[in-house]
């Protein structure tokens, strides 16, 4: 997507990889909309502390960061023994699939690096292999989320309310994005609609994140408070909601995503709302046989008990702020589950599904692969 810098759009993806530095290159997303800032990552430990950190977060973001990760892992390794290679890109591995736990992005996609690795019969042909592999992941993320445009953009009509939650938009994906797709297609197939963005607390991804891009798109939208959702169906006020997914259950269709997506999937369903989940092929689970065993993150408590912004105005320095009760403590699931009964449909790169056809349909989803 273009970035508009200093009065010029500039494209650029979330997550790219500097070959000649071994770095994997991101933007970093605490700072936005403040301040647009590339960093670089010097190993694959620093890699998984910024999943970890949410210096880059969104399913298929931290996929392809993932993938990059142990990439970058196996080609600093020095020597030619293959054990002790594939050992070390054990390690590897395990440190990035332990960053974020709920997101099954990361998992699918160095599995997809590990796989295109067996066939190199030196260390270097494997490395080489890896990085390979790694690039056609991130490539093939930028195709899902082109693909699921093309299918979402038929749901949305001139004129209609559509609420987001969370960011599922191009900085949370390599490019373009999973909930936001539908809507860049229908703007350039000069549809007008407008877009309600949830602030989504505690970390205001929807405020911070989605409202930044859809300014930097010219895309008209209002951020709404997470708990005005509720008014806002009751008054007829939206016609529609998308959501992304950081996990989907290709035998039932449950969906994990950021915490207060149930939520609003209830409120769709009260009031009659269409509730469409958008997904690359990457984040769908084949294994897990129910929501309740989907790992849920617990983050740490001050994203609850505060909120970090900008002091001083535009270039001001970046502060934390308490706000809550100094001597109480908090909760901060940072996801949750929600049933397939309140879905209405599950927008692939293939075509969209209601969310129990996803397992009749496993070979033409990829699960074949």
């Amino acid at each position: 997507m273009n970035v508009t810098l200093r009065g010029r759009p500039q494209p650029h993806r979330t997550v790219t990889f500097d070959r000649k530095q071994n770095a994997v290159r991101l933007i970093e997303q605490r700072l936005l909309p403040h301040e647009f800032k590339i960093v670089g990552t010097p190993d694959f430990r620093a890699t998984a502390a910024a999943i970890a950190d949410m210096v880059v977060r969104g399913a298929g973001a931290i996929g392809a960061t993932a993938a990059y990760g142990l990439a970058q892992g196996a080609l600093a390794f020095r020597g030619r023994d293959l054990k002790r290679f594939s050992v070390h890109v054990e390690t590897v591995y395990q440190v990035l699939k332990n960053a974020r736990p709920t997101a099954v992005d990361p998992v699918n996609a160095m599995d997809g690096v590990r796989a295109a690795m067996v066939a190199g019969a030196t260390v270097a042909e494997q490395q080489a292999l890896a990085l390979a592999a790694a690039e056609e992941f991130a490539r093939e993320d930028v195709r899902h989320c082109e693909a699921i445009g093309r299918h979402g953009a038929k749901l949305i009509r001139n004129g209609m309310r559509v609420l987001t939650h969370c960011n599922a938009g191009w900085l949370a994906f390599v490019d373009i994005g999973t909930a936001t797709a539908p809507l860049y297609a229908a703007q350039a197939q000069g549809k007008k609609f407008h877009v309600f963005c949830d602030e989504t607390r505690p970390r205001s991804q929807g405020a911070t994140l989605t409202a930044w891009e859809l300014a930097q798109q010219k895309i008209p939208h209002q951020i709404i408070a997470d708990n005005a959702a509720g008014h806002l169906m009751q008054r007829g006020e939206i016609d529609l909601v998308i959501v992304g997914s950081d996990r989907t259950l290709g035998r039932t269709g449950e969906v994990a995503n950021k915490i207060g997506t149930y939520t609003k999937a209830v409120l769709a369903a009260r009031h009659k709302i269409p509730f469409y989940v958008a997904i690359p092929l990457s984040t769908i689970d084949w294994d897990l046989r129910r929501g309740f065993d989907i790992p849920i993150e617990e983050r740490h408590e001050d994203e609850v008990l505060g909120a970090w912004g900008v002091v001083g105005g535009r270039k001001g320095k970046r502060t934390y702020i308490r706000v809550a009760n100094p001597t109480s403590g908090a909760r901060n699931p940072g996801f949750d589950v929600t049933p397939a009964e309140l879905i209405t449909g599950i927008i692939t790169p293939v075509g969209i599904f209601k969310p129990r056809e996803l397992w009749g349909r496993r070979r033409e989803l990829g699960r074949a692969r």
